[in-house]
């Protein structure tokens, strides 16, 4: 058989809309009034409906904020010129509250008809995962940046308050009041707590001992101390999902970020909130430069006042916080512990509703 026989023939067994539907980009037609005529399923997927329930409605409708979306279409009715608009900020009016705007590139094809009048085709080109790309890629490099530096900073903090504890104790035992142990012994007190909070910025020295473990078991442990420490009117629930198989991590070192997350929402809720753990199989994620098949997610949610606007950029850096008595240690010692697991720590905030995501690799899962 002729080849490019063989290949029509293929083609000829696949309908226009399976094609479309098949397709990453989104594909949506629009009539002479703006409004849907058709979506193939990643459209849907953007505009949060089905074709069913977006047919006939003007296309601006669908998006939060859609003003510049609608003049880049009018343009391109009115003058019948092909118009394209990189990184737009799209966001379905019926998605939920917390997920994050779309950057689509959109491209406008305006397709005269005659007599029945002019349509446009849209192409929607999610570029969303590009920035995260970017994104996780700038956390990766401050994270190694930070980690190199503290650790030095360590190495000649330690070192002073070693001599400073060793001193404390030599004058301590010379001393006959005991009223005036009680100094040296502040003195011995601060400089371990001192030498503590160096260690909790260095980090771990050791690679993540890594056993199969069960997610859940994990969860439950984190839960379990956060219920106990939670002020009575605060409600800790979960939500978890069952299909996660058990994969080889570090537990005490995911324990100790999740605790400090879980904490984090502990103080933001206050006297009286709702924490939910929430875990979650996600597929075909990637974490910088790396895609992975399947993914284990774990979030912490609270209704808190959210993340404060100042730090949003610099969150995970050592020393950033937003509160008074904080040491901004908490979520740059979680970040960087899941970071050696391959993974990474993603939110997102509003007032309301503040979403923390450990996102972990299933690879080599059981």
């Amino acid at each position: 058989m002729n080849p490019a026989q063989d290949q029509g023939s293929v083609l000829a067994d696949f309908e226009p809309s399976t094609l479309l539907d098949s397709l990453s980009t989104g594909i949506v037609v629009l009539d002479g009034q703006l409004c849907l005529v058709y979506a193939n399923v990643r459209a849907q997927d953007l505009m949060a409906l089905s074709v069913k329930q977006a047919r006939g409605r003007p296309f601006g409708e669908l998006f939060r904020d859609s003003r510049p979306l609608t003049a880049i279409l009018r343009r391109s009715l009115e003058q019948l010129e092909n118009c394209t608009q990189h990184e737009m900020q799209l966001k379905a009016v019926l998605s939920s509250l917390t997920r994050e705007p779309r950057l689509i590139d959109l491209i406008v094809t305006p397709i005269e008809e005659g007599p029945t009048g002019t349509y446009l085709l849209v192409e929607l080109v999610d570029a969303t995962q590009r920035q995260r790309i970017s994104r996780d890629s700038d956390i990766l490099a401050d994270i190694a940046g930070s980690r190199l530096m503290i650790r030095q900073l360590a190495h000649e903090v330690k070192n002073p308050l070693g001599g400073l504890r060793g001193a404390a104790q030599l004058l301590e035992r010379e001393l006959a009041d005991p009223a005036l142990r009680e100094y040296t012994a502040v003195i011995i007190n601060e400089a371990d707590r001192l030498a503590a909070l160096v260690d909790s910025m260095a980090g771990s020295q050791w690679p993540p001992q890594k056993a199969l473990l069960n997610v859940h078991e994990v969860c439950e442990h984190v839960v379990h101390l956060i219920r106990a420490e939670a002020p009575p009117g605060v409600q800790v629930e979960r939500d978890y999902d069952p299909s996660l198989p058990e994969a080889a991590y570090d537990r005490n070192q995911i324990i100790q970020a999740l605790l400090n997350i879980a904490r984090n929402a502990l103080q933001a809720v206050g006297e009286r909130g709702r924490i939910i753990v929430r875990t979650r199989a996600r597929s075909n994620v990637g974490i910088g430069t790396m895609r992975h098949r399947l993914t284990a997610v774990i979030e912490i949610e609270d209704d808190g006042p959210g993340v404060a606007s100042e730090v949003a950029t610099s969150l995970f850096l050592p020393l950033v916080t937003s509160r008074s008595n904080g040491t901004g240690l908490g979520l740059a010692v979680a970040q960087d512990l899941v970071t050696r697991h391959g993974g990474i720590i993603e939110y997102v905030s509003q007032p309301g509703c503040t979403i923390f995501s450990v996102i972990l690799p299933l690879e080599g899962a059981a």
